[in-house]
C-alpha cells in the first residue's frame, strides 16, 4: 500500500506541475482591450537623420542638366533595386554627423528630419545662385530594426518605408511565439547620444499612442520568454522529456504491484 500510495503522489506531482506550467488563454491574446468604438487620431514622430544612415539624396532642377554635378553619379548600376547594393550608392553620414555633397560640400545632418535638411540644401542651392526652382528628395536606404528573443525568425530586417509599426515589425520576424511573454516586450532606442528602454504590454493597447507605436531605425525589439518557457528549459525540457518521465513511471509502478 505504501508502495501504492507513493507512486500515486507521483504521478499527482507530475500532473500538476505540468497543469501549472501551461499558458492560459488570457496571456496569449494581443490587444485584448480593442473595441469597435474606439477611434484615435494616428500620428506620426518625423524620423531624424542618425550616424550610419546612409541617404539617398536627389537634386533636381527647372533645367534638369544643371542638376546632374549636384547629383551622385551612380553609372551603369543606375538600375539596382535591391535595399543592400543601393545603400552602397548613397551618403554615408559620418560620425561627426556630416555628409559630403558633390560641390556644396560637407553639411551637418545628424539631428535634422529629412524634410528639415531638404529644405537645407534646397536653402544653400537657391541662396548661393547653384540652381533655378531646385527640388530634393531625401529617404533613408539602410533603415533597419533587430528583433530578439521570443519571435519565430529573430533576426536584423531592414525596411524601405517611412514609417512602420511595432506589430509590422514583429511581423517582419515571424510574429511571437508561443513561448513569448507578451506582456514584457522591450524596446531599445538610442536618440541623441542617450539610450532608452521602454517596456511593452503586447495585451493592451494603451502603448498605440505612444512614441513607441512606430519604429525609427536601429531600434532593438526583445521579446522576453514566459514562464511556461522558462521552466521548458530546466528539467522538464520537451514534450519527449514528459512522455519517457511518464513511461518510466508506468514501468515502475507497474513492477511494485507485482
Amino acid at each position: 500500500m505504501n508502495h501504492r500510495y507513493f507512486i500515486f503522489m507521483v504521478f499527482f506531482g507530475l500532473f500538476a506541475g505540468l497543469l501549472s506550467s501551461c499558458a492560459t488563454k488570457k496571456d496569449q491574446i494581443l490587444f485584448q482591450d480593442l473595441d469597435e468604438s474606439l477611434q484615435a487620431e494616428v500620428s506620426y514622430t518625423p524620423r531624424k537623420i542618425e550616424m550610419n544612415d546612409v541617404l539617398d539624396i536627389k537634386i533636381s532642377a527647372l533645367n534638369p542638366e544643371t542638376a546632374i554635378p549636384y547629383n551622385y553619379s551612380i553609372g551603369s548600376q543606375a538600375n539596382i533595386t535591391n535595399i543592400n547594393l543601393s545603400s552602397l550608392q548613397g551618403y554615408l553620414v559620418h560620425l561627426d554627423g556630416t555628409i559630403g555633397l558633390p560641390i556644396l560640400g560637407y553639411m551637418h545632418v545628424k539631428g535634422k528630419t529629412l524634410q528639415e535638411l531638404e529644405a537645407a540644401i534646397v536653402n544653400v542651392l537657391e541662396k548661393n545662385g547653384h540652381l533655378v526652382n531646385p527640388n530634393v528628395m531625401i529617404r533613408v536606404l539602410n533603415a533597419k530594426v533587430t528583433i530578439l528573443g521570443e519571435v519565430a525568425n529573430p533576426g536584423t530586417f531592414t525596411y524601405s518605408e517611412q514609417y512602420i509599426t511595432l506589430p509590422q515589425a514583429l511581423g517582419y520576424a515571424g510574429d511571437v511565439t508561443l513561448g513569448a511573454n507578451r506582456k514584457e516586450v522591450w524596446l531599445i532606442r538610442e536618440e541623441e547620444g542617450v539610450r532608452k528602454y521602454h517596456k511593452i504590454d503586447l495585451t493592451q493597447t494603451d502603448w498605440f499612442n505612444s512614441p513607441y507605436y512606430t519604429i525609427k531605425q536601429n531600434d532593438i525589439i526583445y521579446v522576453h520568454p514566459n514562464e511556461v518557457k522558462v521552466k521548458s528549459a530546466g528539467f522538464i525540457g520537451n514534450t519527449s522529456t514528459v512522455l519517457s518521465v511518464i513511461s518510466i513511471l508506468f514501468t515502475t509502478y507497474a513492477l511494485l504491484i507485482r
